[in-house]
């Protein structure tokens, strides 16, 4: 018999960055105590999409380059095997707002507490900040794991 109740739904943002794999490893961790799943959103962006006046760029090589960088962060992050019911999910667009679009319908967001390019965030606003201002659910801000955590 199954059970009526959902599978709780665990939101994590994946950028590349030592604390978005924390966060990442944090989210499978508690994913597998309350027996849900965890959905890995890692989000690029093309700059001629936000109007970079730059040298063309090829919207299916960035594409191309987003799916190997984020296959290579969840090796990264988990070398021998990925866990089970892991949903990995690569969406174009402003890190914040699809994270925030992500938390809806989660029982968590869960993101790193530093990210990449600091005069970026200092200039616009951290994306953990507008996640735990916005977000649909509860979101956990993960820092950066320490190289002597044993739970590394």
């Amino acid at each position: 018999m199954q059970s009526s109740e959902p599978t709780a739904r665990v939101v994590v943002g994946v950028d590349g960055s030592p604390s978005s794999y924390a966060a990442l490893r944090w989210a499978d961790r508690y994913a597998r105590t309350i027996g849900g799943v965890v959905e890995a959103v890692h989000v690029w962006d093309t700059p001629s999409a936000a109007g970079f006046t730059g040298p063309a760029i090829d919207p299916d090589f960035d594409l191309q380059q987003a799916r190997e960088r984020f296959s290579e962060e969840l090796h990264a992050i988990f070398p021998d095997e990925r866990p089970p019911g892991l949903k990995e999910v690569l969406v174009e667009g402003d890190p914040s707002e699809i994270l925030i679009r992500a938390s809806e319908g989660a029982d968590l967001l869960v993101v790193g507490r530093r990210g990449r390019g600091a005069f970026a965030r200092a200039m616009l606003g951290s994306v953990s900040q507008r996640c735990a201002q916005h977000a649909a659910c509860p979101v956990v801000v993960v820092r950066q794991e320490r190289e002597t955590d044993p739970a590394h």
